[in-house]
């Protein structure tokens, strides 16, 4: 199993094996195997530990993958609440943040029902 910026990466063709750090997805996975000059269509598991080392380097200086990126998320997010603005009340709330109807549906951001009290049924 090859190992990059702290993931192993399961032994499949390298623009899908890519897609499994956060932050790259397939298109960016594509972009980084011409900038390495690989043939996307080759197994993880075939790469020299030069190539690797390559890809390391490539992802490392143009990309903000895995920590570094969730910190800056969270620090987005966070930023969001301080300042007290309609996307800083909606995630406080847990709410959904871009214009999606709450009358119904929503239950993933809102959570179980809850019912009222003394309700009939």
């Amino acid at each position: 199993m090859a190992r990059l910026v702290g993931i192993d990466l399961p032994n499949k063709h390298i623009d899908i094996a890519l897609t499994y750090i956060y932050g790259i997805g397939h298109s960016t996975a594509e972009e980084i195997c011409k900038k390495a000059k690989l043939d996307k269509h080759r197994m993880i598991n075939d790469l020299s530990q030069e190539e690797l080392n390559e890809l390391r380097k490539i992802i490392e200086a143009d990309y903000k993958v895995e920590g570094r990126l969730r910190t800056e998320i969270a620090l987005n997010i966070k930023r969001l609440m301080d300042i007290g603005c309609y996307r800083g009340l909606r995630h406080r709330k847990g709410l959904p943040l871009r214009g999606q109807r709450t009358r119904t549906n929503a239950r993933t951001r809102k959570g179980k029902k809850k019912t009222v009290a003394g309700k009939k049924k």
